[in-house]
Order: structure tokens, then C-alpha cells, then sequence
């Protein structure tokens, strides 16, 4: 009976043993998983407008603090320390950001330290894009247009004042062809005897051609005798 008793102890210890160990198995892979690790941060270099940025995403669904530093490298070598942020991840992810001017192809070491559970770098150390963020063309204000000059008031000469109606010159109107002037010493016939006139009727032109023939017949005869006269007194 007391070695029964025994080996049933020893049965029960046994199993006790095995739910313990298993236990502490399983809570060990428990915290392994929900534990802190290096592999749940992330690096990028952004553009925030036009200035360079660099973000560290944190997915660790513990939550556990995490310190995060950003240095600049070059050759191998700190060069410039960027800044350092505390950050709590999440299942989604939780984003830090550092606010540096980043130029092409700079090479960054971020570091990530977190109670006992991560002291060390993410890896590989990032390098920046090889082109820069672009930036904003400064808007020039627009040239001010000069105002425009006003050209100098020219005195618009004054109309010459209008002659009065009565010494306004009238030109007199040119003779037609059916009345053209009369030559000199003539006097135009009224024009009740127009008729008379071109048919010769009651005209003194032939009494006054027969005196005038007369006339030259005496002064011809009259000088011919006066030449003769005085030729015979200077023969006597």
C-alpha cells in the first residue's frame, strides 16, 4: 500500500511538472511575441512641401517605449546627430518624424534602444533619394507698370474769325459761252432791238462809211493842191 502510495506522488509531481513547464513555454513564446524587435521599425526620407524629412514607423503592437536616434553619416562615421524622439508603436504603426534638410544620397544611421528588449541600428543605414525635393519657384511680385505720361496739351489755334455776310467775297459767276463780253466801245443792243440788229435795219454804218470816204477824198485832194502850190512858188 505505501509503495502504491508513492509511485502515485511521484505520478502527480510528474504532471505537475509537465503543465508547469508547459506553462512557462508558452508564456515565454507569448512575451517573445509580443517583446519589442528591431524589426518592427522602418526608415524613409520624404519631402514635407520643399523641405527634406525623415520618418521612422514603429509597428510593435506591445506598445513598448522605444528611444529613437537619428544621426547623419559619413564615411562610416557620426558626423551630425538629427535628433532623438521617444515612440510607442502600435498594430497600425506609429510614425515619427525629424525635420532635416536632407541632400541626395546623404546616408543616415538611425538607432533604436528599447529597455532590454533592442539596443541597435536598423539596417541597412538609409540613404536619401537621388533627387532632391523640389523646390517652390519664388513668385515674383509683377512689375509695376510706370503710369503712362500724358502727353503736354498743344493750344489748338483758334479758328480765324468768320468775315461778316456783307464782306464775305462772292465770287462773280463766270460768263457762258451764249453771254460773252462784247468788245471794248461796244455797248450790247436792249434786247427789244436784237432783232434789228443782226438784219442791219435802221443801222448808221453805211451814212457813216459814206461820210468818212467823202472826208478822205477832200483831205486827199486838199493836200494834193497844197503840194502843188507849194512846189510853183518855190520855182518862182
Amino acid at each position: 500500500m505505501a509503495v502504491l502510495s508513492v509511485s502515485r506522488r511521484a505520478r502527480a509531481v510528474r504532471v505537475l511538472g509537465v503543465v508547469s513547464a508547459s506553462a512557462a513555454l508558452a508564456l515565454g513564446t507569448a512575451g517573445n511575441a509580443l517583446a519589442c524587435d528591431i524589426s518592427e521599425f522602418s526608415a524613409e526620407a520624404k519631402c514635407d512641401g520643399d523641405k527634406g524629412v525623415i520618418t521612422v514607423t514603429d509597428v510593435d503592437p506591445a506598445g513598448i517605449p522605444a528611444t529613437v536616434t537619428v544621426y547623419l553619416e559619413n564615411n562610416g562615421a557620426d558626423v551630425k546627430k538629427i535628433g532623438e524622439q521617444v515612440v510607442r508603436g502600435s498594430r497600425e504603426g506609429t510614425t515619427i518624424t525629424f525635420a532635416d534638410d536632407w541632400k541626395p544620397n546623404a546616408e543616415y544611421r538611425i538607432h533604436v534602444k528599447a529597455a532590454r528588449y533592442v539596443d541597435e541600428d536598423i539596417k541597412p543605414n538609409l540613404v536619401t533619394p537621388a533627387t532632391a525635393c523640389k523646390k517652390k519657384e519664388e513668385e515674383k511680385p509683377p512689375a509695376s507698370t510706370p503710369p503712362a505720361s500724358t502727353p503736354p496739351v498743344t493750344p489748338t489755334p483758334s479758328a480765324a474769325p468768320s468775315k461778316p455776310a456783307e464782306e464775305t467775297e462772292t465770287p462773280a459767276p463766270k460768263p457762258s459761252e451764249s453771254q460773252s463780253t462784247s468788245p471794248a466801245g461796244n455797248v450790247p443792243a436792249p434786247a427789244g432791238d436784237s432783232n434789228l440788229a443782226e438784219t442791219g435795219a435802221d443801222s448808221n454804218t453805211g451814212v457813216i462809211a459814206g461820210i468818212a470816204a467823202a472826208l478822205v477824198v477832200v483831205g486827199g485832194g486838199a493836200v494834193f493842191f497844197g503840194m502843188r502850190r507849194r512846189g510853183t512858188n518855190s520855182d518862182s
